[in-house]
């Protein structure tokens, strides 16, 4: 039975004021296990759902049909990981991200700190994705996996992949939980809590979006780690989707629409947090609103990810049209196909791509620049690059409804704590 429990903080010596520094009381939330509870969709909402999954089928079925699917699925994937990342109020533009991802891999460093961040969440989301296949179980080794490479090369680097053994919590003060707008299940609580919800992640009881929709959910109000809460989760969203056959080929660029939805997004993770039984009218009621929220932004996430993927291909007509003539399987054939998941590139890194000689590659780029498709770009110094700028304004279209207020999360969204003593300077999701 889901319920509130009452506990003594004895105070931060630490703390700015005398408030910080006294002792108070709080109230942790300790939801119920997820394996062996019912779940019970209502008519509307369980139609949603069934939209939701045809969507995200068809759309992994027929996405080849326009444009490279590896292209599509690697900026789809990025964009995922962007808006992921603005969530937790990392901002950062699309030719700032692409410009980075080029630096890091010439020198294995990206200079600008957001960006690394950003890159970090990318990584640990490929990571993820490529462990997972249908029906392949998802285990707490992986997800702790995930986390490390999440936080690696932060200033809490030493709490990646670690679950947390100390309290956490949403809003209020940094120094206790007192006046906290949440305060998660107490740490002793988390790992048996993380083992029913890998569990329930395994199961097949209910449907794929269903699923995904509940165990996001109960990731986040367990709030297992130290920081990278959110991004974790909604990785986790990524995993499930993928082991049911979801999205086998292509990640649904979800936390596009859930950024875009803020108010809903939280407002809808907060609904799931019911107190009493789990059969009682609070806890399906909030569960169908959910549940609801979140199928709507998987189908929503596969029109604009097929929006995305017609403009590309009308882009990629249009190049073809201003050169005439390209060799099938030529280099310069070959980097027009990739160009829509490389849009910033060097002439080693379309190599690579490509597959061709770095010679060929170099001259297929040339004419590239000669036809205003590329243009040359200096990256982390001297090292020379170039971008589609076509393509990255795209990018930047796909994930700009970010920047309105309605899409702002920064002011929907609390600031998560730590104890001071841990978060020092840093900012916990």
């Amino acid at each position: 039975m889901a319920k509130f429990e009452r506990r003594l903080w004895h105070g931060d010596p630490s703390g700015m004021s005398r408030k910080d520094r006294q002792p108070c009381e709080y109230q942790v939330y300790i939801p119920d296990n997820l394996v062996h509870r019912t779940f019970s969709l209502e008519g509307g909402v369980s139609a949603d759902v069934v939209d939701a999954e045809s969507a995200l089928v068809r759309f992994n079925a027929d996405a080849s049909s326009l444009v490279n699917t590896e292209a599509l699925a690697r900026i789809l994937l990025r964009a995922e990981s962007v808006a992921s990342s603005k969530i937790e109020g990392l901002v950062i533009g699309a030719r700032r991200i692409l410009r980075a991802e080029v630096e890091n891999s010439i020198d294995g460093s990206a200079t600008d700190v957001t960006a690394t961040e950003v890159l970090a969440n990318i990584q640990a989301m490929v990571y993820g994705i490529e462990q997972i296949e249908k029906d392949k179980p998802i285990t707490l080794k992986l997800i702790l996996s995930i986390h490390e490479r999440l936080l690696a090369g932060t200033k809490l680097s030493e709490y990646g992949g670690k679950l947390r053994e100390e309290q956490n919590w949403i809003g209020g003060s940094d120094f206790n939980p007192c006046s906290a707008n949440y305060v998660p299940p107490p740490w002793e609580l988390v790992k048996g809590l993380m083992e029913d919800l890998i569990a329930f992640c395994n199961s097949e009881d209910l449907p794929a979006v269903a699923q995904a929709a509940i165990a996001h959910a109960q990731f986040e109000t367990i709030h297992p780690f130290i920081d990278g809460n959110g991004r974790t989760g909604r990785i986790l969203i990524q995993l499930i989707l993928r082991r049911r056959g979801l999205a086998m080929r292509i990640s649904p660029p979800v936390s596009l629409i859930l950024a875009t939805w803020a108010k809903d997004y939280v407002s809808g993770l907060t609904a799931t947090r019911y107190i009493g039984e789990h059969f009682s009218a609070e806890a399906l009621e909030g569960t169908n609103t959910w549940v609801g929220r979140f199928a709507a932004a998987c189908s929503r996430s596969v029109i604009d990810a097929m929006e995305f993927e017609a403009r590309a291909q009308k882009i990629e007509n249009e190049w073809r049209s201003r050169l005439m003539n390209v060799r099938k399987g030529s280099s310069t054939d070959l980097l027009l196909q990739k160009l829509v998941g490389a849009p910033v590139l060097t002439v080693k890194s379309a190599s690579m791509l490509t597959g061709k000689t770095l010679s060929a590659t170099n001259k297929a780029i040339n004419q590239l620049v000669a036809a205003g498709i590329l243009h040359q770009v200096g990256i982390g110094g001297r090292n020379r690059a170039y971008e589609a700028p076509e393509i990255i304004e795209a990018f930047s279209d796909l994930e700009r409804q970010l920047a309105s207020p309605e899409g702002d999360t920064r002011n929907s969204k609390p600031t998560r704590h730590v104890p001071a003593r841990i978060k020092k300077n840093n900012q916990e999701e």
